[in-house]
């Protein structure tokens, strides 16, 4: 099993390619179709899709990988074609985002926790049927220092929870990209944005380890470190 998760995410991470997210909610890609005066059926959002995957030689050179919503992984392209046997035939492997958003943590006001593990299980099963071979979970990690955000339980919180998802997705044959995401906004300094993105990743790995994932077969999407950008302050590349 860990061999065949680490040929995949070898794959995922090939020189020269990346991913591209195709995993917009109902709701935000409604947001981008009033823009352009396009209702949001199901029709015109498979079409949109299906307008992307179908650009081979695109497709072919550039993308790993493509990151699915729900209703998108179960969908066919117009001929009647699934839309994840196109993302394959273009050589990239089909993928799906799993959590459900972050929501306030109880207790800790300023703080969020990803959700979705519930049902988790039957739900990757489900995804590996229909053609998913990686999965996305994102937590979502603020910097307030005024107000103590993040508290260190929030960062235990998530990090249990990746590691969580990180395993059931390894069970279910899925290779899990992580992504522990401190945010950008805020006028925390890059100092701060170090300071906790390392106190993330170091409590993430802890968990990671204690869930038994094996390593080889996952995807750490990192945060960049810099300063908020209510800081007022643009960091160099030095």
């Amino acid at each position: 099993m860990s061999e065949r998760l680490e040929d995949i995410a070898a794959a995922i991470v090939a020189d020269g390619k990346g991913l591209l997210a195709a995993d917009e909610s109902s709701g935000t890609i409604k947001k981008r179709f009033d823009v352009i005066g396009v209702e949001s059926t199901a029709d015109n959002r498979r079409d949109y899709r299906e307008m992307m995957f179908r650009a081979k030689e695109a497709m072919t050179k550039y993308i790993s990988g493509v990151i699915l919503y729900d209703e998108t992984i179960r969908q066919k392209a117009a001929d009647g074609t699934p839309l994840v046997d196109i993302i394959k035939a273009a050589g990239a492997i089909p993928g799906i985002k799993v959590d459900v958003g972050a929501k306030p943590l109880a207790g800790f006001p300023g703080d969020t926790i990803t959700e979705g593990l519930d049902g988790l299980r039957e739900r990757l099963a489900d995804y590996y049927k229909l053609g998913a071979r990686f999965a996305k979970w994102r937590a979502v990690i603020d910097i307030d220092t005024a107000k103590g955000v993040p508290s260190a339980t929030s960062i235990a919180s998530n990090a249990h929870a990746l590691a969580r998802y990180a395993a059931l997705c390894q069970e279910a044959g899925i290779v899990p990209i992580v992504e522990p995401e401190v945010l950008m906004d805020g006028a925390h300094s890059i100092d701060t944005c170090y300071e906790v993105s390392k106190a993330t990743l170091l409590k993430l790995y802890g968990e990671l380890y204690a869930a038994c994932v094996v390593l080889e077969g996952t995807i750490l999407k990192p945060n960049m470190v810099i300063s908020g950008k209510k800081s007022g302050k643009k960091d160099s590349p030095e």
